[in-house]
């Protein structure tokens, strides 16, 4: 708990630390009548440096960029030339019937659940029926997984 503390506040802690330790020097040159005659000027110019690197430290806490960079590494997966003969073996393997397939292959050119009701001639729910079976059977929970994973297993092109 109080690393956390100490991780969370220590810029106020360092910045009391320091203004305690400046006090402290001009009490003591105070002491030995080296700043009595001069005290209003020296208080002066150690406020003023204060100032100066607290306007330091604003400005650069400021106008640091608050947007990180993330590299993010993931295989892509290039389409041979030629002409395509999906994987079935896969195919068996997942036991998609001939009608998901065909769902499957509309989603990847990008048409929407009612789209495809209406070019396989079937209702709404039915395409919705098929598209719930074939995310659990492929194992995702969106069209683009779904589709990604079908490229990459060579079940559509």
């Amino acid at each position: 708990m109080a690393a956390s503390f100490l991780s969370k506040h220590k810029h106020i802690i360092l910045y009391g630390v320091c203004l305690a330790l400046l006090l402290f020097l001009l009490k003591w040159l105070e002491l030995r009548l080296i700043i009595i005659n001069h005290a209003f000027e020296v208080y002066i110019g150690a406020i003023a440096v204060i100032f100066t690197a607290l306007g330091i430290w604003l400005a650069l806490k400021l106008t640091k960029p608050k947007v990180r960079t993330v590299i993010v590494e993931k295989e892509v997966y290039i389409q041979h030339e030629g002409e395509f003969t999906p994987n079935e073996r896969e195919l068996q393997q997942l036991g998609l019937s001939n009608r998901e397939l065909e769902v499957l292959q509309l989603m990847a050119a990008g048409l929407s659940n009612q789209e495809i009701a209406g070019r396989l001639f079937v209702s709404l729910n039915t395409i919705k029926t098929h598209s719930s079976r074939l995310f659990e059977k492929m194992d995702v929970k969106r069209r683009t997984q779904a589709v990604e994973k079908a490229k990459r297993l060579r079940i559509i092109p």
